[in-house]
């Protein structure tokens, strides 16, 4: 699942809509629009930002690739 999904899916279990999402997180509409179709590269301060709204967390995993 990509991120644009598991934030769309959390808004919804939430029932807020994209503008609420906007102005509680100060994120621009367009810009949660943009993340939740997976177009652009947002920071990890703007997932952040979107996260705390929605009373998730960000966390970044490093996992070893194996070279074959």
């Amino acid at each position: 699942m990509n991120i644009g999904n598991i934030i769309k899916e959390r808004r919804n279990v939430l029932n807020i809509t994209q503008e609420y999402l906007s102005d509680m997180s100060g994120v621009g509409l367009r810009t949660i629009v943009h993340i939740e179709n997976e177009q652009g590269n947002p920071s990890l301060a703007t997932l952040s930002k979107i996260a705390d709204v929605l009373g998730m967390e960000v966390t970044l995993q490093i996992r070893k690739v194996s070279v074959k």
